[in-house]
């Protein structure tokens, strides 16, 4: 049923003195995690490679040891899929409707549904990061797992134990991420902890955590660390955090590294259309837009999704 005269008929008198529906909108969050590319395929597809190993010692007259395991390891993929929206509208309810301004019959908000979908299809590549998603493929695990394959063994982005943001988790976050990231050879490779991201129930949390001049939740007088404690020479901590109110978990925290990794795959960007059906005389206003989010590299997080 296209909306009608009976969907807005206080519209249709005079005496109104406000009609209310817009409201303003939370601003963009996904961008500052996520990187947007580019895509000119229905599927695209990015692959993890193993390079040689660490060299050895080689004694006067022996043969020098050859590494050919290097090649490809495991395969992401990013599936475009169409997110549409329309609606259809009577002649009668645009040419009778007193209060055009304030409630234009076409533009009813597609552009503010479509940019709210996005956010939370991103958010739910970490809502769901504990979950392996077939689909995109990858190394076999979710995206935090304790067993991250490589050729020596496996590696981990979550602690064993999870755990609530406090100072020390934090503090193990910035260090683990140097000391065990590790590539498909096992060699050690600068990965540094760089943005805090939770919830909106640990903001004060993660604003205590990052910009406290001491150390948080503390009567001790000592220097806060989390700033400047990196891990690798010349490489400072975090230093700031992202709020994503389209988390579902209030306890679960996450911090992003250096490593790029988040990715949202824009193949057709949003655009809208409308055009009056000729048989009812309705409008019928349209929109459009294709796309894919998720990872193509574990290395890009670290996160704790602890229960309560």
């Amino acid at each position: 049923m296209p909306v009608a005269l009976s969907a807005i008929r206080d519209e249709l008198l005079p005496g109104l003195f406000d009609v209310r529906g817009e409201y303003e909108r939370i601003p963009t969050q996904y961008s500052r995690i996520f990187e947007t590319r580019n895509s000119e395929m229905s599927v695209e597809r990015s692959t993890q490679m193993r390079l040689l190993g660490l060299p050895q010692y080689k004694s006067e007259g022996s043969a020098t040891m050859f590494d050919n395991n290097a090649g490809q390891r495991f395969t992401w993929n990013f599936v475009n899929q169409a997110v549409a929206l329309g609606y259809a509208i009577t002649r009668e309810a645009i040419a009778d409707n007193l209060y055009k301004t304030q409630f234009n019959p076409t533009n009813l908000g597609l552009r503010n549904s479509f940019a709210q979908f996005k956010e939370i299809v991103c958010a739910n590549v970490l809502n769901n990061a504990t979950t392996y998603n077939a689909q995109q493929g990858g190394d076999g695990v979710a995206l935090l797992s304790t067993s991250h394959p490589y050729d020596l063994g496996v590696w981990a982005n979550t602690p064993t134990v999870q755990l609530d943001l406090n100072e020390s988790s934090l503090l193990t976050a910035q260090q683990t991420i140097p000391q065990t990231f590790v590539d498909e050879a096992g060699l050690r490779i600068l990965a540094t902890a760089e943005k805090l991201v939770v919830p909106q129930a640990l903001q004060s949390v993660a604003h205590r955590l990052i910009f406290a001049e001491l150390r948080p939740g503390t009567a001790n007088n000592d220097p806060n660390v989390i700033p400047v404690v990196g891990g690798v020479t010349n490489r400072n901590g975090i230093k700031d955090y992202v709020v994503m109110n389209y988390l579902t978990s209030q306890t679960a925290w996450f911090v992003t590294t250096n490593i790029k990794g988040l990715i949202l795959m824009q193949r057709e960007p949003f655009e809208t259309d409308m055009w009056v059906d000729n048989v009812t005389d309705n409008l019928l206003v349209k929109a459009y837009e294709r796309y894919s989010v998720g990872t193509n590299d574990s290395r890009c997080i670290w996160g704790s999704t602890p229960s309560s």
